[in-house]
């Protein structure tokens, strides 16, 4: 068994702001930042714990997951991924999660939309026509029988920032 946390990165500064040409640069605001923390402290309240955290490299959500892995005292568990990139390639994810899965019971991923929807979507549903919205910020818990690309999750959980900002 394994539970799959899901999260989406925090507020980004605005495409095309001066010093973030590319997509792939731009950083937390100061706001995004605040709010990843209390996200990381409500996570820490629900007394969540990880074997490995995986991110996709770009900018804004490396950041909301070092705030994460810094929150859990995580950081040597974290690692990056391509494949949660927003063009990553979620069948490859699945196998590289399944490769790394030894003993790793309690799994974080951090990334960006649509792409995330779409990925709990297939667990969940088998296909990615699951209507799913996942804030910048929120949270989702699925439970995982045997991990595959495909239907092979249940729902647990799927919180929002201003539910998990109440908890702190």
């Amino acid at each position: 068994m394994m539970n799959l946390y899901i999260l989406r990165h925090g507020l980004a500064v605005e495409r095309g702001t001066p010093g973030c040409e590319k997509d792939s640069d731009r950083p937390l605001t100061p706001k995004g930042r605040r709010r990843s923390r209390q996200i990381a402290k409500a996570m820490k309240k629900l007394e969540l714990s990880f074997d490995l955290a995986l991110s996709s490299p770009y900018v804004r959500a490396r950041q909301t997951a070092d705030i994460v892995a810094a929150t859990f005292n995580a950081r040597r568990k974290l690692e990056l991924a391509d494949d949660l990139t927003p063009d990553g390639n979620p069948q490859a994810l699945i196998e590289h999660l399944r490769d790394l899965q030894t003993g790793a019971e309690n799994v974080l991923l951090v990334g960006h939309e649509p792409y995330l929807s779409r990925l709990i979507s297939t667990l969940v549903a088998g296909n990615s026509g699951l209507p799913v919205i996942l804030r910048k910020g929120g949270l989702c818990k699925l439970a995982v029988e045997s991990l595959k690309y495909g239907r092979c999750a249940a729902l647990e959980w799927l919180l929002t920032p201003k539910q998990m900002e109440l908890m702190v």
